[in-house]
């Protein structure tokens, strides 16, 4: 008898990714393709057709599907409830019901999801008080306290990038004043950099190569992070931090000058600092949160 296994998909603005995961977390399949903007017919066709293709590989049904997405998932996890701005169409979408499945799919937040992936076999393993971090177009975030993911009263909880470190700053999509997205997100580099750069990646490669104006913005947008790293700290004193995202991809050019910016302003009881680690699932971290999730739906939340 072949062992259970599950399917995590993680649906997103630019890409539809699906693994299909053993109990152990052990990967069996994966694959990845373009999402097609605010055209939820296509998406479910898509997935389906996946779900379709790793059944049959596999030679038997998934016991186990889930699906992580941005926004506000529903209470009882089987939609999002709240997604502005993006994905048109997502909103109160029953996953259940469009993928027709004999069992329920379960539906997280994605950042959530990639917490829940790396607390499974990621960056997290061992730790009962972590904050996520995801540093991309814009920042999102997750929260596990006492070993539970904790989504908050609406589900809103871990939305990190949304704190504001700035009073008088424009307002982010949410209305949050000067928020921690606008401070390091892509979305907002063109402005941050008078124009000058579209990606941090580019970004971080002139800084690299000595560019003055270039290091300029890199680093306020890294000692931004830090700040909100440091408050983070002071409200919920985790045990470790966990960096994700595009932009953590910069490595030592992102992770030097935040832990130089961290030793200056952490609040360290009796020496104590909180370990600032990067990601260690990369792009398969949603997925394997979503598994993770539907494997323990009920367990985890709240």
């Amino acid at each position: 008898m072949r062992m259970p296994y599950g399917i995590g998909i993680d649906l997103g603005g630019t890409n539809i990714k699906v693994v299909a995961a053993s109990q152990a977390g052990e990967v069996l399949e994966r694959s990845t393709c373009e999402t097609r903007a605010d055209s939820p017919e296509s998406w479910v066709e898509i997935i389906r057709h996946r779900i379709q293709e790793i059944e049959k590989t596999q030679a038997e049904s998934a016991r186990w599907i889930g699906l992580a997405a941005p926004g506000l998932a529903s209470r009882d996890s089987l939609s999002i409830v709240s997604m502005p701005g993006k994905l048109r169409g997502l909103e109160g979408l029953n996953w259940t019901d469009v993928l027709r499945t004999p069992q329920p799919v379960p539906v997280i937040n994605d950042a959530h999801a990639a917490l829940l992936g790396e607390f499974w076999i990621g960056a997290a393993v061992g730790y009962r008080d972590v904050v996520l971090l995801t540093l991309g177009t814009g920042v999102g975030g997750a929260l596990l306290l006492n070993g539970h993911l904790y989504q908050g009263h609406l589900g809103r909880a871990g939305h990190l990038g949304h704190i504001s470190l700035h009073a008088d700053g424009a307002l982010d999509i949410v209305g949050t004043p000067g928020s921690l997205e606008q401070t390091i997100g892509n979305a907002t580099l063109p402005e941050r950099s008078s124009g000058r750069f579209t990606s941090t990646r580019e970004l971080v490669v002139a800084h690299l190569t000595g560019d003055e104006t270039a290091s300029k913005v890199w680093l306020r947008s890294v000692k931004n992070l830090a700040a909100g790293i440091n408050s983070i700290i002071n409200a919920l004193d985790p045990e470790v931090i966990i960096v994700g995202g595009g932009i953590a991809q910069a490595g030592p050019a992102l992770f030097d000058p935040l832990t130089e910016f961290m030793t200056r302003i952490e609040w360290r009881p009796q020496g104590h600092r909180v370990e600032i680690l990067p990601a260690a699932l990369g792009e398969v971290a949603g997925t394997l949160g979503a598994v993770y999730y539907a494997m323990n739906c009920g367990a985890e939340g709240d």
